[in-house]
């Protein structure tokens, strides 16, 4: 593994540049804010990059570094530009010519899914690879299909208590994280075959009432609590806690914009503990698509392990976040079905997430 050092006014912006230079096989090893001669306060985020990665890329720079004229660069833009356009019209061209051969049954099942939230692209996927057969002459059949293809896209995280564990949840501001790990806990250390031994910890000093809240959460259920403020007192914890099945963490909920939160946060993770920490992103069932994608953006950094789908309940329409899944297959661990504390916590299931889901397509 090779270090290099990005720099960017915000994190996510060095990270961006970091994975725009050698894309996604990356780690995050240290963030940290620093005042520069100018005034600014930048961001200096460290990132591991595989030694094979690191040689290939940079011997590609070197080969391409060399300076070309105005005109060479502009003759270069014009030919892409070119290249471009062609693929533009190509596809154009494609998706008419699909569209004049489409079965009747591929068009109405094609926009009763679309309608769902599922995307278009994918569909054409499936439907190319059903030409030429009796499925895509009946409606029935091509809607059970698609729904088996998802069925075999979508992850789920089996439930796993085998070893000990760190187990930290990270998420946009609001989406019921505080509540999940009060779930949790409760599901751990009294809700399955054998009792676990199970401690709390909040990251989270931001919010208004979130210590409280958790604090709350742990006196009733009789579960050992701590508010953590440092990365040497969490570090400290972790130590004189080891012999605890499960530690569940609550950190503060974070926007795009939230730079001291995020540097916390990678702190936090980049411990030198025995233990790996699971990180799970508590992501709402109820925001749009363009959202879903922006909140993965923003904690994919995390290296994350699975997914938490939150307000699950409020919400009868799956198709967005099926949609998701198919693009970016996280795995799901948990849904949080309802805001009663410990009952309303499930093990993700996707034959439950697809019954819900085709009931939204029968009623289209």
């Amino acid at each position: 593994m090779i270090h290099e050092t990005f720099v960017a006014l915000d994190p996510k912006s060095a990270y961006a540049q970091a994975v725009s230079k050698y894309g996604h096989n990356l780690s995050i090893i240290s963030a940290k804010q620093l005042a520069y001669d100018d005034g600014i306060v930048r961001c200096e985020v460290i990132i591991g990059i595989p030694r094979n990665i690191h040689l290939e890329k940079n011997s590609e720079i070197a080969e391409t570094t060399l300076p070309k004229s105005e005109e060479l660069v502009l003759l270069e833009e014009l030919n892409l530009l070119k290249v471009q356009l062609k693929e533009m019209k190509t596809d154009l061209e494609e998706d008419t010519v699909q569209k004049e051969d489409e079965e009747e049954s591929i068009v109405k099942v094609k926009k009763l899914f679309i309608r769902t939230g599922i995307d278009a692209n994918w569909l054409n996927k499936i439907f190319l690879s059903l030409k030429d057969t009796d499925i895509v002459k009946d409606d029935a059949l091509l809607v059970s299909y698609i729904l088996e293809e998802l069925d075999e896209i979508i992850q789920v995280k089996e439930e796993s208590l085998s070893q000990k564990k760190i187990v930290m949840l990270v998420g946009s501001t609001g989406v019921g994280k505080t509540t999940t790990i009060a779930k949790l806990a409760a599901r751990y250390a009294y809700l399955l075959e054998k009792p676990y031994k199970v401690v709390l910890f909040n990251l989270d000093s931001y919010k208004i009432g979130a210590i409280e809240q958790l604090e709350l959460y742990a006196d009733i259920m009789q579960i050992e609590h701590h508010t953590i403020f440092s990365v040497e007192e969490f570090n400290t914890k972790l130590q004189e806690l080891k012999s605890y099945d499960v530690i569940l963490v609550d950190t503060a909920g974070m926007s795009p914009y939230d730079t001291k939160k995020f540097i916390r946060t990678v702190e936090f993770m980049n411990i030198d503990s025995s233990i790996k920490i699971e990180v799970n992103l508590v992501l709402p069932a109820t925001v749009k698509y363009e959202d879903m994608e922006d909140i993965y953006t923003n904690f994919s950094f995390l290296n994350l392990h699975s997914l938490i789908v939150s307000k699950f309940d409020e919400t009868k329409h799956f198709g967005t976040l099926l949609n998701f899944m198919l693009k970016y297959h996280l795995p799901m661990s948990y849904f949080s079905v309802g805001q009663e504390v410990p009952d309303d916590l499930m093990v993700a299931d996707k034959e439950y997430l697809l019954e819900q889901f085709i009931g939204d397509v029968h009623e289209e």
